[in-house]
């Protein structure tokens, strides 16, 4: 567990330095936004997923990426002014570079069939 949230919060301070409206300010504050991004995703990203399912369908699937999106922002809103997204499409752009990154870097990590 203390390794998934290492890689969560490497994650979180690559992407915010990838992106020029993403600021991270400590770097230690990267933690947080971890713990509070993956309780965002965990409890209120399912329920908004179902509620926006008609509009999600109608999509085919891409107002998924405005959801993501608006978690970025809630979680920017939580813990400001340590973690601050400049608008939406910041935020929007975060969410993908941080799918991508945290993707590259848990390849990296012990998987449970080696211990």
């Amino acid at each position: 567990m203390i390794t998934r949230l290492f890689f969560s919060a490497l994650a979180v301070l690559l992407s915010a330095f990838i992106l020029d409206g993403v600021t991270v300010d400590p770097w230690w504050w990267a933690v947080i936004v971890a713990i509070v991004l993956g309780f965002i995703n965990a409890c209120i990203r399912p329920l908004v997923k179902l509620l926006a399912l008609p509009i999600n369908f109608l999509t085919l699937g891409l107002f998924t990426f405005v959801i993501n999106g608006l978690m970025v922002m809630l979680c920017s809103w939580v813990v400001r002014p340590h973690f601050e997204v400049d608008n939406f499409w910041w935020a929007l752009g975060f969410s993908i570079v941080l799918t991508l990154v945290s993707w590259a870097l848990h390849l990296f990590m012990p998987s449970k069939k080696n211990r």
